[in-house]
């Protein structure tokens, strides 16, 4: 008896809703489970900094360097309830990249997805390096996958089903990924070219109130940016000047290069940390165009065009002198344009019946490569940006995922699952471009030191992520001069500590002890680019880093 129990508890895990639960499981654990195990990068400092001031102060306009404002009054919330430190400052992000798995089951249901692609897909965005390190990150790019995700879905529902409730949520999603930051109108730009193609040909058909419900996605769109935008009231200059102030600095980032970076930048990343995703994703964009079967194809029409292949595939002279005249088919000649137009805007005419999973892949592929094409371009190269490829290269990876490539799939994860424990669950700093420019562990000893001080200058301009660990009454102990004093001023203020840039320092102190820390740190091409293939198998080797001394001072009757 217990053992025909146990049979049947592990077939229930082993069914396809067993194993979906399992990779859930998975997902919740990989981004919650010590999510204050690293220090703040230098980014999230910042933006925590900003959301800390908004709870406490009530301050807050809007910055494009700093990108949307969402982000600002989400984290303050959380703030407001759980208290302001690193973990709570993550866990909207976490929970936000959780939510991406149990989002592909309404696409499994409505047939676009299979068993094993949806397993696949899941198992991917769980363990995928940058999916997980990037989803432990109080930034804004987990908010745009997520809205994206929810968009989709919306939108899948809406053609489906043609009800208003859906196109109320891809409205406020849309308003939301607008308010989050300036690359959304990239998602909204391909989704709509895509969506224009199936109506226009007739895959998908318009519902019949559709312009109602296309004036109510304009309305809610336009409210919630307007209420985030404005602050709330508070700035209403800046519902019809964000915009402009956006387009004009990231305008000038593109052309700056301030992070800039080759075109196959993202590639790089891409064969760094994602290899088996793009192994699979060229395999199954290949398989989908199917190469061989076009070129067979497209000869055998060619041939029947000539007159030299009948309609059962057998060739045939072509009669000479009556020159064959291609008939444009209807859609195509003036009257057919026009009416084809009136139709699909009345929702009526014929709906040509697609292939789900194959249309859905067509879609992917063309999201996918319109992605690494957009920000192949813009000039400004992050890490992060890597994500919003990433997500449309899932979708293609599993397109025609059999039993066979499904457990190659699962066998190449184990790649997958290496590098992404190394990046996200590593306490001390790693090499790699991931990070960009994180905080180093050596600050939590500046910190200790911090402590045990009364006085704190800070000599430098470079001194983040200071005002955010030294917050609210910590923040009375430091000094900030914003750039190298004199000794002088040192000596007067009688500090216990002084910290300053490792390039614009003090030889000495009298009365102090020196010790240089990294501030933060960078992968460095220049320092790995004799040894770039052991680099790759070992991720080791020396990166870049920003220095700081500290100066603390010596006990009195003691020898600096």
């Amino acid at each position: 008896m217990k053992a025909a129990t146990f049979t049947a508890r592990g077939r229930e895990l082993l069914s396809f809703e067993g194993l979906f639960l399992l990779i859930l499981l998975a997902t919740i654990a990989l981004r919650f489970y010590a999510l204050d195990l690293k220090l703040f990068h230098h980014d999230e400092a910042i933006h925590a900094w900003f959301s800390y001031r908004l709870l406490t102060e009530g301050t807050y306009i809007y910055d494009p360097m700093y990108h949307g404002p969402l982000r600002y009054y989400v984290t303050a919330g959380m703030f407001a309830l759980l208290g302001d430190s690193d973990l709570v400052g993550r866990l909207v992000p976490a929970l936000l990249g959780t939510l991406l798995v149990p989002l592909l089951y309404p696409i499994y249901k409505l047939g676009y997805l299979d068993k094993k692609q949806t397993l696949v897909a899941a198992l991917f965005i769980a363990v995928s390096p940058n999916m997980v390190y990037f989803s432990r990150f109080l930034r804004d790019d987990p908010f745009i996958i997520f809205f994206t995700m929810v968009l989709l879905v919306a939108l899948l529902y809406y053609f489906e089903r043609h009800q208003m409730r859906y196109a109320l949520i891809a409205g406020t999603v849309i308003g939301l990924g607008i308010s989050t930051m300036e690359n959304m109108p990239i998602v909204i730009l391909i989704f709509g070219a895509y969506l224009l193609y199936l109506v226009w040909a007739r895959k998908v058909r318009l519902p019949i109130h559709w312009v109602r419900d296309l004036a109510l996605v304009a309305l809610i769109v336009f409210g919630i940016m307007a209420t985030f935008y404005s602050s709330f009231g508070a700035h209403p200059e800046m519902i019809t000047t964000w915009w402009l102030r956006a387009i004009e600095h990231w305008t000038s980032m593109h052309q700056m290069q301030r992070l800039g970076g080759p075109p196959y930048f993202y590639m790089l990343l891409f064969i760094l940390y994602e290899l088996p995703i793009l192994i699979l994703a060229v395999i199954g964009a290949l398989q989908f165009i199917d190469i061989r079967g076009s070129i067979s194809r497209r000869r055998e029409r060619k041939m029947r065009h000539a007159g030299t292949l009948k309609e059962g595939g057998e060739a045939e002279e072509a009669e000479e002198g009556i020159p064959e005249v291609a008939t444009p088919p209807p859609a195509l000649q003036p009257q057919g344009w026009t009416d084809r137009l009136r139709e699909i805007l009345s929702g009526g005419g014929e709906i040509q019946p697609i292939d789900r999973q194959k249309e859905f892949t067509r879609f992917a592929i063309f999201w996918m490569l319109l992605s690494i094409a957009a920000y192949a371009y813009i000039g400004e190269k992050v890490p992060w940006l890597i994500l919003h490829q990433l997500l449309p290269m899932i979708f293609v990876a599993v397109y025609a995922m059999t039993t066979r490539k499904a457990v190659i799939a699962v066998a190449a994860s184990i790649f997958l699952v290496a590098v992404m424990f190394h990046v996200a669950f590593t306490p001390a700093d790693i090499n790699g471009p991931i990070v960009q420019v994180q905080n180093s562990e050596d600050l939590r000893e500046v910190f200790s030191m911090i402590d045990a001080a009364d006085r704190v200058a800070i000599a430098t301009d470079n001194y983040w992520p200071l005002p955010w660990y030294y917050r609210g009454e910590g923040a009375s102990k430091l000094s900030y001069f914003g750039q190298k004093v004199s000794e002088q001023t040192i000596y007067g203020g009688n500090y216990d500590l002084v910290i300053t840039h490792d390039g614009n320092t003090y030889p000495a102190l009298e009365g102090y002890e020196k010790e240089t820390y990294r501030l933060n740190y960078w992968f460095s091409y220049e320092e790995n680019k004799d040894r770039l293939l052991e680099y790759y198998f070992l991720r080791d080797g020396k990166s870049g880093s920003r220095n700081i001394d500290v100066f603390s001072r010596v006990p009195a009757g003691a020898t600096a």
